[in-house]
């Protein structure tokens, strides 16, 4: 019991502190357990393979197939149709979507997917960051609550509760897990009172100024406009059967008064961006065209082309995930220079249009298939972020754009969605291990192409499944020493012969200063022993004291030191005394709706 209380007080030293990693110390401290023999070698590295580390993995690789095919776009506009200008109820939908997606998959993950849409809702609509992202973000913390997937400690929480029952006095009853939906109704009124809270006290609490970021090239319209002139939108015209296009090439139809930039065309096929300059336009065809409302509205009356009032064929093709505008430089010893652009068939051969031309800050628009290529001329150019990555691996070229991540494959919805119902449906229907269950829809999901698996092994985070899997087995030696059984006998001391709603506020109270100075799984592997061991000695029920532990953890609003925090923290522009400020009061109401619920269902 002293080796495991000095072990447990280097980890908390090591936590607070953070001398080194957590992963590592988390690592370091499994070492430890092993080194001192503390409990038997074969189970010193049975974390890597618990229950609930597979199913990190799993619930990780789901997120991440359902991030690749794009669903969130098609969200982020239905938030924006609903939601309208009013900014209340813009941060409503968006709060309460991020939570109950967090129900499914890690916080820190959800938050991430919806940044890029807050973003666009908050350009589109001219709202602060500031003003959407910490109700985001606090959403996405208490949407982990919804079902025992949606967090980590509350995956982890069965395996805290198997653990225990093998170290139960003689004559206790056994734990039983939780079901994937038996802290749903906590969930709901946590999450309820969060939106609540934002939607009455938010105009007045939250920050109405934010941090000026820079313009990100290739990510936004205004760098372009500004730097090159580029402006305008995505418009679809469609050629009729009287318009003098009909018949002639696309470098034709682009040398013509007031013609629009022309980035995509469908004849017979599918439809492509990048058409060739010697493509033909016929009857029927479909230009996809960049330009004002007015030069294109202008260019469609003059030449008898019928604008379409939406992207009804272009729009998986000009989806921003998918493809977008970027800059790339022509350097020395590039086999293009002395060439002019429409011999250089950039189009054809590489999939890039090129809109502009900055050459020594001389910004060039006009006749652009004429221009001689130039050392060090800068290329303002159109095309799929998967061509302009080919690009990048071109010594013709430099690509000076960040080029956003990965394509996403929207055609891969139906094969991510069907797979992340088959592992709902195993919960839910099936006796097989949650890890099991999960497994299966992310295997699914690789072996469909929703995702390769190299792109399987980078969605998972492995500071989350050494952290977790290096503090198994400290969790296991405080109860094979009796070390928890200890702990809890001196808190109780401590509180003297109170009523049990008093017990649960200090553990809950506990849970959330554990939490705020290190990890929500450390807080969670060495409070959840000693609360079962408080419960058993005062007649409490244990799984539920053991709950009250799992769901505390996630009382995290207080201090930007939780990680979904940390990452709206910037570009929010938020400094540590708005989330004092803020988060001080959600916490308060945090543990109230927690306790009364917990009481309330169980």
């Amino acid at each position: 019991m002293i080796l495991v209380l000095m072990l447990l007080g280097l980890t908390v030293t090591l936590f607070v502190t953070e001398l080194v990693r957590l992963d590592v110390a988390a690592i370091c401290i499994m070492v430890l357990v092993g080194l001192l023999g503390l409990i038997p070698g074969d189970q010193l590295f049975s974390g890597f393979a618990s229950n609930a580390v597979i199913a990190i993995i799993a619930v990780m690789i789901l997120g991440a197939g359902l991030d690749r095919t794009g669903v969130m776009n098609v969200v982020s506009s239905f938030i924006v149709k609903m939601g309208g200008p009013s900014e209340s109820r813009i941060r409503s939908m968006l709060s309460a979507t991020v939570g109950v997606t967090s129900s499914f998959m890690q916080n820190v993950g959800a938050t991430a997917l919806f940044m890029p849409v807050v973003s666009r809702i908050s350009a589109r609509l001219d709202m602060p960051l500031s003003r959407l992202l910490m109700p985001m973000g606090f959403c996405a913390i208490v949407g982990g609550t919804l079902t025992m997937v949606g967090s980590s400690p509350l995956i982890l929480l069965n395996d805290l509760i198997d653990t225990s029952n093998r170290s139960l006095p003689p004559g206790a009853e056994a734990m039983q897990p939780f079901q994937l939906f038996d802290v749903t109704l906590v969930g709901l009124g946590l999450l309820a009172s969060t939106l609540i809270y934002f939607l009455v006290a938010g105009p007045a609490l939250l920050p109405k100024t934010e941090e000026k970021k820079p313009a990100s090239p290739g990510r936004t319209k205004s760098y372009f406009k500004e730097v090159y002139g580029i402006e305008g939108d995505i418009y679809e015209m469609l050629v009729t059967v009287d318009s003098p296009l009909v018949g002639m090439r696309i470098a034709e139809a682009e040398n013509l008064d007031g013609a629009p930039l022309m980035l995509a065309i469908q004849n017979t096929d599918q439809p492509r961006l990048a058409p060739p300059a010697g493509e033909m336009i016929w009857v029927g065809t479909v230009l996809g065209v960049m330009g004002t409302r007015e030069q294109v509205g202008e260019f469609a009356l003059a030449n008898n082309l019928r604008l379409q009032p939406r992207l009804r064929t272009f729009g998986s093709l000009f989806n921003p995930t998918r493809a977008g505008i970027s800059e790339v430089v022509i350097p020395p010893g590039s086999r293009l220079i002395g060439q002019t652009i429409g011999e250089a068939r950039l189009r054809s051969r590489f999939g890039i249009s090129v809109l502009a031309i900055n050459r020594r800050n001389e910004i060039i628009t006009h006749d652009l298939r004429e221009e001689v290529l130039q050392v060090g001329d800068c290329l303002v150019s159109h095309s799929t972020w998967r061509d302009l990555a080919n690009l990048a691996r071109d010594k013709d070229f430099i690509v000076a754009t960040d080029i956003p991540k990965e394509e996403q494959r929207p055609q891969k919805v139906v094969h991510a969605v069907s797979f992340f119902g088959l592992s709902l449906f195993l919960i839910l229907f099936t006796d097989f291990e949650l890890s099991v269950a999960l497994m299966a829809g992310a295997i699914g999901m690789v072996l469909t192409g929703v995702l390769s698996m190299d792109e399987a092994y980078q969605a998972v985070s492995w500071k989350t499944v050494f952290l977790m899997a290096g503090l198994i087995p400290l969790g296991v030696a405080m109860e094979v020493t009796g070390t928890a059984a200890w702990l809890a006998q001196q808190v109780l001391g401590l509180l003297g012969d109170v009523p049990q709603l008093v017990v649960q506020l200090v553990l809950a109270t506990m849970a959330t200063l554990f939490t705020l100075v290190m990890s929500n799984v450390g807080a969670t592997v060495l409070l959840v022993p000693i609360a079962i061991n408080i419960a058993l000695a005062t007649g409490g029920n244990p799984a539920v004291y053991a709950l009250l532990i799992a769901l505390a953890t996630s009382n995290a609003f207080i201090l930007p030191t939780h990680p979904v925090n940390a990452l709206i923290m910037g570009p929010g522009g938020y400094k540590v005394k708005d989330f004092v400020r803020v988060g001080g009061i959600m916490s308060v109401i945090y543990m109230t709706v927690m306790l009364f619920g917990l009481n309330l269902v169980f």
